[in-house]
């Protein structure tokens, strides 16, 4: 019986209880775990990499503010997860706003950096075209696409914070994969011609 208890017990709980006392040690250390994860969340909600630093501060601070409201520790994961995806989207939110005020770009930018337009090959270039691809995703597949892959979750532990069955969560995934792999020969076709 002790073994079953001790199966579900998670090791950040104390950790947990120990920022709900104030311990700015506890939550630096929290910080530290599970900053990559927060960003990943953050990533997959906004597809983007412009307003991660800025979004992830905040989830930070309303964890410092608000961690003494969740009554069930052992739950503190999902909390997090709620956390950085409704910070995501707020500010997902106020780019659009702001797009909508602001007025178009020129139509074409001149490119400072002098860098070869022939060279397309490189790995900076792939991993453009794969975020490219990613970003382009709509957010309900590219969140657990994100979680999956980027941040390494489970099938059950997407399908929790999501609110959605697991089934649900592996279709969005094979589809996700499927309109990724699309947008990656669509982009090396454009390239090739």
């Amino acid at each position: 019986m002790e073994m079953a208890a001790n199966a579900n017990f998670d090791a950040e709980q104390p950790v947990i209880e120990a920022i709900q006392q104030g311990d700015h040690y506890a939550f630096r250390e929290l910080l530290r775990r599970h900053d990559r994860w927060v960003r990943g969340v953050v990533y997959g909600v906004l597809g983007s990499n412009d307003l991660i630093d800025d979004v992830v501060q905040q989830v930070w601070t309303n964890v410092w503010e608000k961690i003494a409201d969740l009554r069930d520790t052992s739950r503190w994961r999902v909390w997090l997860y709620r956390l950085a995806r409704n910070a995501a989207v707020d500010a997902g939110r106020n780019v659009t706003k702001q797009r909508e005020r602001t007025c178009a770009l020129p139509e074409q930018v001149i490119d400072g950096d002098g860098a070869d337009p022939q060279r397309r090959y490189g790995v900076r270039e792939k991993r453009e075209a794969v975020q490219a691809a990613i970003e382009s995703l709509p957010a309900l597949y590219r969140e657990p696409l994100t979680l999956r892959h980027l941040e390494g979750w489970s099938y059950r532990e997407i399908a929790e914070v999501l609110g959605a069955p697991v089934d649900t969560i592996e279709t969005r995934l094979v589809r996700a994969r499927r309109m990724l792999r699309k947008a990656l020969v669509q982009e090396s076709d454009a390239e090739s011609n």
